[in-house]
């Protein structure tokens, strides 16, 4: 029996395409990035001092925008792209429409619904970094750090687990949830960062007992 005109195979919907799997990682995607915009913009932003009320919220906006230029631009490429060593890819554009269009690595979508799946670990990554340098960093700083840590810490890591070539991939080493790739090298770089650039002396140290919640609104429309 032959299909309907509207659910035969194109280009745009090929025959290895699954419509379900499809929708529901672009909608889980989706929700991954509201966790970070709005999410923890409206967080950052009102568990701090006033002062630095704009430039926290402005840190994780930051990061989501630059990601997102970044990993379209050579960031996806050097995380699941070509072999250039066991534990990183070929940095190259990943914004051609064949190859958006193709199959990916895994599943049955295509490349363009993975891109942005992963980008939006990519950025909530760097997002929760921020969180331990709050009122700590200054914003130019901030600008020139997430380019150089998504580019030479975080694309070395997910090539190393997620991509099925990396070494670490290769060793058995699963994880399913991010448990590496984002939570411990997040954990990791905000500690030694916070540690690094800190100057300023926590309350509890002093044994003043002080808030720096602002705006406990937007606090709790954020929880």
């Amino acid at each position: 029996m032959e299909l309907p005109v509207n659910l035969r195979p194109d280009e745009a919907s090929p025959e290895w395409l699954s419509k379900g799997d499809n929708a529901w990682q672009l909608t889980a995607a989706t929700l991954v990035g509201m966790q970070s915009v709005p999410g923890l913009v409206i967080l950052y932003g009102s568990i701090v001092k006033k002062k630095w009320a704009v430039n926290s919220a402005f840190m994780a906006l930051y990061a989501f925008a630059a990601v997102l230029v970044c990993w379209v631009g050579w960031g996806y490429q050097m995380s699941f792209g070509i072999e250039l060593f066991s534990f990183l890819g070929v940095p190259n554009v990943a914004m051609g429409q064949e190859f958006l269009l193709q199959r990916t690595f895994v599943g049955y979508l295509p490349n363009a619904t993975m891109v942005y799946f992963q980008f939006v670990f990519a950025a909530i990554t760097l997002i929760l970094i921020a969180g331990a340098l709050l009122g700590r960093m200054n914003f130019h700083a901030w600008m020139l750090f997430v380019p150089l840590w998504l580019t030479f810490s975080y694309t070395i890591t997910c090539y190393s687990i997620w991509n099925p070539h990396g070494w670490l991939a290769e060793m058995g080493v699963i994880d399913y949830s991010g448990g590496f790739v984002i939570h411990l090298s997040s954990g990791v770089a905000g500690f030694t960062a916070a540690y690094w650039v800190c100057n300023i002396i926590h309350p509890y140290y002093t044994g003043v007992s002080h808030s720096y919640t602002h705006n406990f609104l937007c606090l709790a429309l954020k929880v």
